[in-house]
């Protein structure tokens, strides 16, 4: 299937931009961070955005409309652990908590290569065991919590998920899943798209720093049968035209092999990164309603 004709004017838009192996972290932040703020949509409209310490992380919680209490998302945004933040992402926390009828608290973990693995995944467990314990709020309903995430996000989601008991769901999009880059889609698709094989690779690198890239906490995929017996069910949501669109696939079956339940949604003619970009990519936005809706639903009763 050809890429889809607006993620090809998306595709020759950023084909502008340095590829992000030749820069520094401190570079391709700024140059990211500029690109992102000078076009990043509102959002939906919500209840308020509260800034606030969860666990000793900075987060941004966002309370949608309506009367609580609410189930609540851990959100962890993408940028391959290194670039990305809470704030630059507050467009798509607010299109979640309104989507979804529920609190986002999205976190602002640490980045690598000042703060290497294992900092991130760290960072997203404490925030979250801290919301099952009640640190959303008051109009947070600590009974009823999902986590979630974008790329690195949806890695660091996977991870959480493993770890962590007592969750209701988790919403992977085009989550990184194995750090060893073995996948034949990182050799089918792995140059000319949004992300690149060279770039994960120098995400990779920065964040793991020598560490074991079959860790579980790095690489979900290798988890072993228990931990992945034991996870709430996934979401999982898959772009075409993305490296990483095997290890999604491929975690996916391992999860319903355990016998999770799992919904997968491919996008055949996507690039990575289209869930966030529903105001630019049309197929983004039926990706985002999808992902609300069974946010909503496994969110929805009280226990």
């Amino acid at each position: 299937m050809p890429l889809d004709p607006d993620a090809e004017a998306m595709r020759v838009l950023l084909s502008a931009m340095p590829p992000l192996e030749t820069l520094t972290p401190a570079e391709a932040r700024e140059i990211t961070g500029t690109a992102m703020a000078a076009s990043l949509p509102h959002g939906a409209e919500v209840a308020s955005v509260e800034e606030r310490e969860v666990a000793g992380v900075p987060c941004q919680v966002v309370t949608p409309k309506g009367h609580g209490p609410f189930g609540v998302l851990v959100w962890f945004h993408g940028g391959g652990w290194v670039i990305g933040s809470a704030p630059l992402s507050l467009h798509t926390a607010r299109d979640l908590a309104a989507g979804a009828g529920c609190v986002v608290v999205s976190a602002d973990y640490r980045l690598a290569p000042e703060h290497p693995f294992p900092a991130a995944h760290d960072d997203a467990v404490a925030v979250t065991r801290a919301v099952l314990a009640g640190a959303a709020g008051p109009g947070a309903d600590p009974g009823r919590v999902a986590v979630g995430g974008d790329s690195a996000g949806g890695n660091l989601a996977a991870a959480v998920a493993l770890a962590t008991p007592g969750l209701r769901h988790q919403l992977l999009a085009y989550p990184v899943l194995d750090a060893t880059m073995g996948e034949p889609s990182y050799r089918e698709v792995g140059d000319g798209y949004l992300l690149t094989a060279p770039a994960m690779k120098w995400f990779i690198d920065c964040y793991l720093q020598g560490a074991d890239p079959r860790d579980p906490r790095v690489s979900p995929l290798f988890a072993d049968e228990e931990a992945l017996a034991a996870a709430c069910g996934a979401h999982v949501v898959l772009a075409g035209y993305d490296p990483l669109r095997d290890e999604g696939a491929a975690y996916a079956a391992r999860l319903a092999g355990a016998g999770v339940e799992v919904t997968v949604s491919r996008y055949p003619g996507q690039m990575h990164g289209m869930l966030t970009m529903g105001d630019s990519l049309p197929t983004g936005a039926a990706a985002m309603e999808e992902a609300c809706t069974l946010l909503r639903r496994a969110l929805g009763h009280a226990a």
